[in-house]
């Protein structure tokens, strides 16, 4: 082979190795976009975990179990951890609130983790007066928060995740709804720009319509955050249910408030709430909707 072939042949060699060098690191890059994105999969074992705890309620073993592992998440996701505790109608109110800095939040974003006492929405009349397992009903928004510190936590944005304690035990004699949220809210030192608040957001059918208490700009921009993804058929324009939900603690302190919610769950507030209720594909429309708006947000516009 003379010199000339010898130098051609060299060439397409090394042409050949870059381009196959190139492709392995594109595709390397491209699974660890993947891989540190937000993850339905992991958010839905995040849903089976609480279940297997039992019913949140209140006050019960598991209701400490699943406060004390959220807790154990979040830290091993590199946040800070605060365990506020107060009391209000008697009861011992408990919220989770996980930061990264010191400063006060632009942004909180919510969902609350207990369960409701009764499953007083059960069609079978013995039933009633069983706990909920909530797997839609609390731990769907837990699991998006939870994957949302994961993917959260290289960085360093005046973001709150908080777990509101007692949420869910309205009509119930001695309690009230959104406790824990009330509490919350009067311990603030000052107000942030935008709460969402995440509940019930795991259907397998999941549509997502405008709250009609939520803050209008705030849930514009979150909805057309979701079309740009091509979610549009999830999260539609359009009000169709007044909800009384931890967004209303802000709201009625003028802090703009939205609440991401899908009521059109036919096993709310009954013994089926179980996790092959609920979908990783929602939890991923949900958590990726919500990472991108809070990863575009302009913090030092607002």
């Amino acid at each position: 082979m003379n010199k000339r072939v010898t130098t051609i042949y060299l060439t397409f060699i090394g042409f050949l190795l870059l381009l196959v060098v190139s492709w392995y690191s594109l595709s390397f890059s491209t699974a660890m976009s993947i891989q540190e994105g937000f993850n339905g999969e992991r958010a839905y074992e995040y849903i089976s975990t609480q279940v297997e705890f039992g019913s949140r309620v209140p006050g019960t073993v598991s209701h400490t179990l699943t406060r004390e592992w959220i807790e154990s998440q979040l830290i091993t996701f590199g946040w800070k951890v605060n365990r506020q505790q107060s009391e209000s109608m008697g009861h011992s109110i408990q919220n989770i609130i996980a930061y990264k800095g010191e400063e006060q939040p632009v942004i909180v974003v919510g969902a609350h983790y207990d369960t409701r006492y009764y499953a007083d929405e059960d069609p079978i009349p013995a039933n009633r007066f069983k706990p909920v397992p909530g797997a839609n009903d609390g731990a769907s928004g837990v699991a998006v928060l939870l994957e949302l510190a994961r993917t959260l936590s290289d960085h360093n944005l005046p973001v709150w995740l908080v777990f509101f304690d007692a949420e869910d035990n309205g009509r119930i004699e001695g309690w009230d709804w959104i406790l824990g949220s009330r509490a919350f809210v009067k311990s603030l030192a000052s107000a942030p720009k935008a709460v969402v608040i995440l509940d019930m957001i795991g259907d397998s059918d999941l549509k997502i319509y405008y709250e009609k208490n939520s803050d209008p700009s705030l849930r514009s921009e979150i909805w057309a955050t979701a079309s740009d993804l091509g979610y549009g058929d999830i999260f539609i324009k359009q009000e169709k249910y007044a909800m009384l939900d931890d967004h209303m603690s802000f709201l009625q302190v003028g802090i703009p408030a939205v609440d991401i919610i899908d009521f059109d769950y036919p096993y709310w507030h009954t013994t089926e709430d179980t996790p092959e209720k609920v979908s990783a594909a929602s939890l991923d429309v949900v958590g990726t909707t919500i990472l991108t708006w809070i990863t575009e947000y302009k913090f030092l516009d607002n």
